[in-house]
């Protein structure tokens, strides 16, 4: 029941209380106030639950310490540590003591020293015994008091007692009833003022001099008192002594790192601070270190005055050299983010030879640790010459360790193995830095010879490598060197006879075959999808043919590709190279009389008859082999590949939007062709790069991969080139699940996690993730409308429901919509309900006969807004840029596949603004494909494509969080 009236003046007071277990607290009171303006007996503590009542009354000050305040009290205390229910005074009788109160009374003072900064400007009561709240006003001291220890040695004790001055006056503190509300940090009340102090004192260090003038320790005692409780106080306070004497002392301090070798572990520096003749362990807060020295009876105090902010300015310059402290109470100090597959054991040698004559210059010195082996501490450093020769590149090194000076030839096993230890001719042993086998590794892992190291010129991105590095000084051809940057490569004049007009990035990659072409390399051009690669290889084609008329020869070209990308080659062709004289081998009752193949400029054929064919095909020598889509021989023991490896030609092109479509592993068919032995062999490949990126996420292997490759590949975004196109909009839009399909959800969902984290504890789910396949298809198939699992389900779809709203308003406002599934069952229930309410669509997935009329038909028709698609039916191969909005209902595994969904409105030819919406189901399987995608994108990213494979990269921890 409120007993103070809101209608009456009121006053909100802080009351300092002494409670019977817990000690003294502070609590918030409203006060009534009588006529005449004093408190009155009516009084009420007040809670967050009640401030509201006499909001008028306070501040945001005062909420806040209601709030604070709130905490230490009884009830709240005994709910946070019981987690019972329980009465406060069966809980004080029953579970409450000393041990209780030590733990609990500090995290009670932390609040309270909250608190009391906060009181100073409010009005501050001492409480009755009776529980009236302002029995007495409490003033805050003005500024801190100081405190002087004193010590009086004689021959038979020594007598201890403190003195407090408060400006600059001596306070009289002891038989004066004074009180310490707190102990850390010290408050004292006496008569009516509160007292802090200034050197973080503890409130024990007072307590016995309350009611007593001194201390008194017998001689017998005196040697450990000293040593174990005066020692620490002259750190700490400040002390006037008699009987003993205490020496302040200053020193030019010297930084020391000692190095600490484990093997097998992770070495470290310990850093010490040599003072004088005195060493002391970094760390701690101590402006002052006292060593206590005994002679015959007198005793002398060393106070060693620290400069602890020098002290610390040398530590963060360790730290900012890339050290990090390994350990609270010592400063020992180990490299920071090392890899875990990084021994550690050297890691501190790398750092040393980094940074060692930095660390020499800013005052510091090395102790190595007494051990059986002894190491060099010092730089290394490597003097690398690479110069173009005809057909590889030389490579003359020189490594330096200390005073030592050896071939870098010596190091290539060590480098190429991973040993870090090489012993020197005097047996001394040098470190092998760590960066050096990222740095070298590629170099040593291609190059031949045992004598003189030599590089293929197709390795030039490993020259190039070095020459955007200081590591190495580079002679090559500069034309050669052009081909590490795309925009320096010379013009070559488009063909005569081409139609139309090169944009100025296809021009630029028409220009980069021809520098290919020049210097007898492969190539990948892997623009995005809608940019023109068609375009850009039909006028090196035409170029080609154009060149030979003026010599007089003729050659023939073959381009092999997926059958459905034959009617847009024939297409583009006769629209931009009409003179091409093209022959398409395909067809059951197709000529298998190669000679007729010379007649024309370009064959073209697919993957299919090709590896029916090869031996037919491979009898000919073409001018130029070209793959498009070009993942198709991703697989190494595929028909595919080996069918097209069998092929002979003088130039090797290759065309894809996705080389990398599932693994890193794609990759190495695809370089293998245009350029033999740029990856190394597939063994290599796979253990050196494949499974270091793929597993490890190792971002400095992907970097080496780009590298290697990125002289042959020119990928250009549509971002990056096709300004003219209209930026487009990605929204995400979560919807949630009715009660029957969360109902559902939850319980497929157990039936799958109960097996499937059965699985992961025995490893079974890696011999068969089809399992988990099922499962996690089946959860997001539930999350978009469970009839897709069971037809008896007569519920809603949270999904369903937005998606239909969201699609109504679009197709009010006049848009066209194209709609991307997985699921053919979900593209079903929406026929249905568009049928149902008389809504004209489109509809094309994998069965779909009449493909083109369909496309034609959304194209063409405006009452047609609506286009369902099957995500693997529609992914490629349509030009829909009549849409402006995208819907993609289900989050795919594989985020390239949305990507090229998104692709077929967001291209060339569009001139409005693209939405597109990817709809998630809350609290589902689809959260967690999201945050995975994102997760698994980027090590793929920074190769050539878009993506990596999803579900071969799930890791047991994946698991378990999409199955929380």
């Amino acid at each position: 029941m409120i007993r103070v009236g809101t209608d009456k003046p009121c006053k909100l007071v802080y009351s300092l209380a002494k409670h019977e277990y817990l000690g003294y607290l502070i609590e918030p009171h409203i006060v009534q106030l009588n006529t005449d303006g004093d408190f009155s007996l009516t009084y009420q503590r007040l809670f967050t639950s009640t401030a509201s009542e006499f909001q008028e009354f306070l501040d945001a000050t005062d909420l806040k310490l209601i709030k604070l305040l709130e905490e230490i009290e009884q009830d709240h205390i005994i709910k946070k540590h019981f987690k019972k229910t329980i009465r406060a005074t069966e809980f004080f009788t029953k579970n409450w003591d000393e041990k209780a109160y030590d733990s609990i009374r500090p995290k009670i003072e932390k609040k309270l020293a909250e608190a009391l900064k906060l009181i100073k400007e409010k009005e501050f009561y001492l409480m009755s015994k009776e529980g009236w709240p302002v029995e007495k006003r409490i003033h805050f001291a003005t500024e801190p008091a100081t405190v002087l220890f004193h010590f009086r040695r004689n021959e038979t004790e020594t007598r201890y007692f403190p003195t407090i001055k408060y400006l600059d006056n001596r306070i009289d503190f002891m038989f004066k009833d004074a009180l310490i509300i707190l102990n850390y940090p010290a408050y004292l009340l006496l008569d009516d003022i509160l007292y802090d102090f200034e050197q973080e004192l503890e409130g024990k260090k007072l307590q016995p001099f309350l009611n007593k003038r001194y201390i008194s320790i017998p001689k017998s005692s005196e040697a450990t008192y000293f040593s174990k409780f005066v020692s620490p106080l002259i750190e700490k306070y400040h002390v006037y002594a008699e009987g003993f004497t205490i020496h302040t002392e200053k020193h030019i301090a010297q930084p020391i790192l000692k190095v600490v070798y484990v093997s097998g572990g992770i070495s470290e520096l310990q850093l010490f601070f040599k003072y004088g003749n005195y060493t002391f362990p970094a760390g701690g807060d101590l402006a002052v270190t006292v060593r206590m020295e005994k002679d015959g009876d007198d005793y002398f105090f060393h106070r060693i005055r620290r400069s602890l902010n020098w002290e610390k300015k040398k530590l963060d310059e360790l730290i900012e050299m890339g050290l990090e402290s390994n350990s609270d109470l010592f400063v020992h100090l180990e490299v920071a983010n090392n890899l875990d597959d990084v021994d550690k054991s050297f890691s501190i040698f790398d750092f040393i030879s980094e940074y060692h004559d930095e660390l020499i210059e800013k005052g510091f010195s090395f102790e190595q640790d007494i051990s059986a082996k002894k190491y060099i501490i010092g730089n290394s450093k490597i003097d690398l010459e690479i110069s173009e020769k005809n057909d590889w590149f030389d490579i003359e090194a020189m490594v330096q360790f200390g005073i030592y000076k050896i071939p870098f030839i010596q190091l290539k096993n060590h480098i190429l193995n991973k040993k870090r230890e090489f012993t020197l001719p005097n047996g001394e042993i040098a470190i092998i830095p760590e960066k050096w086998f990222s740095q070298y590794g590629n170099l040593l892992s291609f190059s031949e010879g045992d004598d003189q190291l030599r590089l293929k010129k197709l390795h030039v991105g490993l020259v190039y490598d070095f020459a955007n590095s200081d590591l190495a000084t580079i002679t090559m051809d500069r034309k050669l060197q052009r081909l590490s940057d795309f925009d320096n490569i010379d013009e070559i004049p488009s063909p005569v006879h081409f139609k139309g007009v090169l944009r100025p990035y296809q021009k630029a990659g028409y220009d980069w075959f021809h520098f290919l072409q020049r210097y007898s390399f492969g190539g990948c051009l892997a623009d995005d999808m809608g940019l023109g690669k068609t375009i850009q290889t039909l006028a090196l084609l035409q170029k080609c043919k154009e060149e030979q008329q003026e010599q007089g020869i003729h050659t023939t070209s073959l381009i092999v590709m997926p059958t459905s990308l034959i009617y847009n080659w024939i297409n583009e062709a006769k629209t931009f190279t009409p003179n091409l004289n093209i022959y398409t081998h395909t067809g059951t009752f197709r000529d298998k009389n190669i000679n007729i193949f010379e007649a024309y400029d370009v064959v073209i054929t697919t993957y299919g008859i090709t590896r029916v064919d090869a031996d037919l095909l491979s009898e000919m020598y073409f001018h130029y082999i070209i793959l498009d889509e070009s993942q198709n021989i991703k697989n190494p023991s595929s028909k595919s590949f080996k069918a097209v490896k069998q092929l002979k030609s003088k130039h090797k092109l290759i065309l894809s939007g996705t080389p990398v479509e599932n693994t890193v592993n794609d990759l190495w068919t695809q370089m293998s062709f245009i350029n033999p032995g740029l990856l190394g062999t597939q063994a290599f490949f796979q253990t050196d790069f494949v499974q270091p990126i793929e597993k490890k996420k190792d971002d400095e292997k992907a970097q080496k991969l780009q590298v290697l490759i990125k002289p042959f590949v020119m990928r250009r975004t549509k971002e990056q080139v096709a300004t003219e196109l209209p930026p487009k909009t990605e929204n995400l839009f979560y919807s949630e699940m009715t009660e029957a399909q969360a109902d559902v959800y939850e319980k497929v969902k157990s039936e799958y996690r109960n097996e499937l984290l059965k699985g992961l504890e025995t490893g079974e789910y890696k011999q068969s993730p089809i399992q988990m396949l099922q499962g996690l298809t089946k959860l997001r198939q539930i999350a978009n409308h469970p009839y897709m699992v069971d037809k008896d389900y007569e519920g809603d779809s949270g999904k369903f429901e937005d998606v239909i709203h969201k699609l109504e308003s679009v197709v009010e406002a006049g848009h066209k919509v194209l709609i991307f599934s997985q699921f053919v069952k979900q593209l079903d229930l929406y026929r249905k309900y568009f049928e149902e309410h008389n809504m004209r669509y489109s509809y094309l997935d994998g069965s779909t006969t009449n493909r083109g009329k369909v496309v034609e038909e959304f194209k063409k028709k405006d009452e047609i807004q609506i286009f369902l698609i099957s995500i693997k039916a529609g992914g490629v191969g349509l030009n829909l840029t009549e849409a402006d909005y995208v819907f993609i209902l289900d989050p795919w595994w594989n985020p390239a596949v949305e990507q090229q969904a998104i692709d077929r409105t967001h291209r060339i030819g569009q001139t409005k603004n693209v939405f597109i919406y990817k709809f998630i189901t809350k609290d589902t399987v689809e959260e967690k494909i999201l945050a995975l995608q994102n997760k698994k994108l980027r090590v793929a990213k920074s190769l050539i494509t878009t993506e990596e494979s999803f579900i071969k990269s799930l890791s047991a921890d994946d698991i378990k969080e999409i199955l929380a």
